[in-house]
């Protein structure tokens, strides 16, 4: 498998720094910039190489680096990888909500970063491949999410790359839901009452099921709308 030519490292722990660039020198990897805080690296992101980054989620200054990565996503297309100690739930759901191409966690391996690497990379650039999926005509009520993923209405289907996906009985009447209301966005009371038939049921019950979807589907788009709701952000 490739790895990408030029990395960026945002990092604030000088030693890892140095560790990451040397496991990358060997490999031949270009380490196009090291920075430790986030104004330093948007400023940088504007004139050098980057094909990927790898990103500590503790960064110095007021913005962190879930927080930067979405700020970079927003005008760049770049594989994003997060590195950190912290593998809580809490955390792993808001990177989830990032659809990161990658997770690593400290302390950590050169094995592990390269194969890391070299996995988000391969699926990187399968997602930026031509469209393998056919867009929906008028005749069917296929819906097209993005590149891979579609979801057939009519079947109650999500397919990944044509394959269907295994789904339980939750996940799937979620999916529907969103699908149904693509690129726009359904209240938590809307999804509880399609969802359970107890409209007093706890929002937890609504995140773990997200969580469990984001889990197996983590480049899924399901977006959170912060004490309004979810949508399904087609971008085809």
């Amino acid at each position: 498998m490739v790895l990408p030519e030029n990395i960026v490292i945002v990092e604030d722990e000088v030693i890892t720094q140095r560790y990451l660039q040397d496991i990358l020198s060997q490999h031949k990897v270009n380490v196009s910039g090291c920075f430790d805080n986030a104004a330093d690296t948007l400023e940088a992101l504007k004139s050098i190489e980057c094909d990927m980054i790898l990103m500590d989620i503790n960064i110095k200054g007021p913005v962190d680096g879930i927080q930067l990565a979405k700020i970079i996503l927003e005008t760049h297309t770049v594989p994003v990888i997060f590195i950190t100690a912290h593998n809580d739930d809490a955390t792993l759901e808001e990177l989830l909500e990032l659809a990161p191409y990658g997770f690593i966690g400290k302390p950590f391996s050169s094995k592990e970063i390269l194969v890391t690497l070299r996995i988000a990379y391969k699926r990187y650039l399968i997602h930026t491949e031509a469209a393998k999926v056919t867009p929906p005509s008028e005749e069917t009520s296929d819906i097209v999410i993005n590149e891979y993923y579609a979801y057939s209405q009519t079947s109650s289907q999500l397919y990944y790359d044509g394959e269907a996906i295994k789904l339980n009985k939750k996940q799937s009447m979620l999916l529907d839901i969103l699908s149904k209301n693509v690129n726009n966005t359904v209240a938590y009371e809307a999804i509880i009452s399609h969802l359970w038939e107890d409209n007093n049921l706890s929002d937890s019950a609504l995140r773990t099921l997200v969580y469990s979807v984001r889990k197996l589907l983590p480049d899924l788009p399901i977006v959170s709308h912060s004490k309004i709701g979810y949508s399904l952000q087609a971008t085809r």
